[in-house]
């Protein structure tokens, strides 16, 4: 009896042993290739050679290597020979200006576009290549510039300086063109009321780098060039002999994209 329990002790070992190599899960390879999440969101801070601007972007993420997206931008766009200064004025007071400005430029854009990845990364880690391209509608909010004008006043043999906010006009073209009368630069919102709209198109074509393109946040970094095309020439520097306003501007720029995917 004793013989044969041992027997079927030993007999029942293996075959737990041999079940168990059988029945043993295998550490599966997950494959993050495919399509983990359906959508992003996500942030753009932008700066290029001509100013800066931030933007929201929303995306349906098609598969790994695509996604199309909607941007909605807002930023400012300088004249590239704008020159911000500082000069003492008559009164002896100094602020700063840009000299021959007429008006400030706010970009208001909407984009819509696709982002591709050209390579592979290492499962989550690693970096992702590609390259994003939009285009869309664009509008030119212009804002005339004011500034802080000095006009001398004689009465009574007595000398007096009066300040006055004003944008340019034929009637101050002498003192908005002449640094010594210039006190500065007014304030921002001064003129918010007064803004025009001119209508253009606007795009982008960029290299884009990702950190962790299957992760659930958004992390990556753009460089590229960005164009906006206007139905008439932008007037923001006054014109002269020399200086010419034109309908285009063509700008290189650098981009730090954050958010989030979800389902």
């Amino acid at each position: 009896m004793k013989s044969l329990l041992l027997s079927v002790f030993f007999i029942s070992s293996a075959f737990c042993l041999d079940a168990q190599r059988v029945i043993q899960p295998k550490l599966i390879e997950v494959d993050w290739k495919g399509i983990v999440y359906k959508k992003e969101w996500s942030f753009d801070f932008r700066l290029h050679e001509n100013g800066a601007s931030i933007a929201y972007n929303s995306g349906k993420i098609k598969s790994y290597h695509k996604t199309n997206y909607y941007q909605v931008e807002l930023g400012y766009l300088k004249d590239p020979r704008e020159k911000n200064q500082s000069k003492i004025s008559q009164s002896g007071r100094s602020g700063s200006f840009s000299f021959g400005k007429i008006n400030s430029l706010i970009n208001l854009r909407l984009g819509f576009g696709t982002k591709k990845y050209l390579s592979e990364k290492e499962k989550r880690k690693g970096l992702a290549v590609g390259y994003t391209y939009q285009v869309g509608p664009s509008l030119a909010l212009l804002k005339p510039y004011y500034l802080d004008l000095e006009y001398v006043i004689i009465e009574n043999d007595q000398k007096y300086v009066l300040v006055r906010s004003e944008k340019y006009s034929a009637e101050n073209h002498d003192l908005f063109l002449n640094e010594d009368f210039i006190r500065g630069k007014s304030s921002f919102f001064k003129g918010f009321e007064e803004i025009s709209v001119r209508a253009g198109i606007q795009g982008k074509l960029a290299a884009h780098f990702a950190m962790g393109a299957f992760d659930k946040y958004v992390k990556a970094f753009e460089t590229g060039v960005m164009f906006d095309l206007f139905s008439s020439n932008i007037p923001i520097m006054l014109e002269t002999e020399e200086i010419s306003n034109k309908p285009y501007f063509i700008k290189l720029y650098l981009n730090l994209q954050l958010g989030a995917r979800n389902n």
